[in-house]
């Protein structure tokens, strides 16, 4: 394993800022990962500003005592870890947090190029519109289609043949002032292909022309998303017309236009754009069997159906950084705390859509 560089504060704000004596970044080589004791306020403080600035996953290491509510300042990192969980800046808790360290290093070895974009991308996320967010993340996840992480992914996978399907892969139904979609395919949880991604970007074009009408979101089957179909990568000619793809049928940028009309039901599996979807929406209910995933780093990706931009506006960045870099499943009542659920309920059908789910 690629070991962390792990520093005390005033080693790394003397690393990342050269006013301060630093010898430039050199030592990161082959240390994707940078972790800081936050055992000076002021230097931690100078290293957070300095994070933007460096190519590497940045963490902040909280010490035990400092409570949950953490001085200001410290937002700057990308991921924060300690013994007690916070809000604000978001805490991930672990009884030694060096412990967390080590499993993101270990999650981030296998593609450390698309750790570092990742957590680039999140860094400048908020600060653009949600659609100017999704842009940006399918120009990153373009550039990763070429690299060498995913080809050498594509080249082992386990991968099954694409999927076709007859009929739509997509229902819609209405419901006085409300229209119900519903992602189809649940003999494979919903997995999108290129079919079910079209489908459901008509769906909500149609939706969005109506103004009055509230939009709801289910999976039919045993899962709300399983994410991706495995099957369809690496089926596009190249990523530059991928993208292009993207800009013209994302249905992410749908989704965020859609706004405080958007509930989505959720249950299963919300994997990948199963979760980054769910996020888009202005309630989001939750059977307890719902669990969220995003797991694209192993892939050599960072989330690609608008995750990037859709976590971070509910949870934070520096959740949404561990979720993608570890490839975590969060189950529903983590979700709830954090913010991704707004509801939970149980013995809800959600699979069919309608007035009653």
């Amino acid at each position: 394993m690629a070991e962390p560089l792990v520093l005390c504060a005033t080693e790394a704000a003397a690393l990342v800022a050269p006013a301060a004596g630093g010898d430039g970044l050199g030592p990161l080589v082959g240390h994707p990962v940078l972790a800081v004791r936050l055992d000076d306020l002021d230097a931690a403080r100078t290293v957070a500003t300095a994070v933007a600035a460096v190519p590497a996953v940045v963490v902040g290491v909280v010490p035990a005592g400092l409570g949950p509510s953490l001085p200001s300042g410290l937002d700057g990192f990308d991921v924060l870890v300690g013994a007690e969980e916070s809000s604000d800046p978001a805490v991930i808790a672990g009884s030694d947090p060096l412990d967390l360290v080590d499993l993101l290093a270990s999650s981030v070895e296998a593609s450390p190029a698309a750790a570092v974009a990742l957590v680039q991308l999140l860094r400048v996320g908020l600060s653009l519109t949600p659609t100017a967010a999704v842009l940006a993340e399918s120009w990153v996840y373009g550039l990763l289609q070429s690299g060498p992480a995913h080809r050498s992914w594509l080249e082992v996978s386990d991968r099954p043949s694409p999927r076709p399907r007859d009929g739509p892969s997509v229902d819609v139904s209405r419901h006085g002032d409300r229209i119900d979609v519903v992602l189809s395919r649940p003999e494979v949880r919903n997995a999108v292909d290129v079919a079910l991604r079209d489908d459901l970007h008509a769906a909500l074009t149609v939706a969005l022309a109506d103004p009055v009408a509230e939009v709801h979101l289910h999976g039919a089957g045993p899962s709300f998303c399983s994410g991706g179909d495995l099957g369809s990568f690496g089926t596009t000619p190249d990523p530059v017309t991928a993208h292009l793809v993207r800009s013209t049928r994302s249905p992410a940028l749908l989704l965020a236009t859609l706004g405080d009309r958007l509930v989505a039901h959720v249950h299963g599996a919300a994997f990948g754009a199963g979760a980054e979807w769910a996020a888009f929406a202005h309630r989001v209910i939750a059977r307890t069997d719902a669990t969220f995933r995003l797991p694209e780093l192993g892939m050599g990706l960072v989330p690609g159906a608008g995750g990037t931009a859709s976590l971070p506006r509910r949870i934070g960045r520096h959740r949404t950084a561990w979720m993608a870099l570890t490839g975590a499943t969060v189950d529903a009542t983590t979700a709830a705390r954090w913010g991704l659920v707004d509801e939970i309920v149980d013995d809800v059908d959600f699979t069919r859509g309608g007035p009653a789910a």
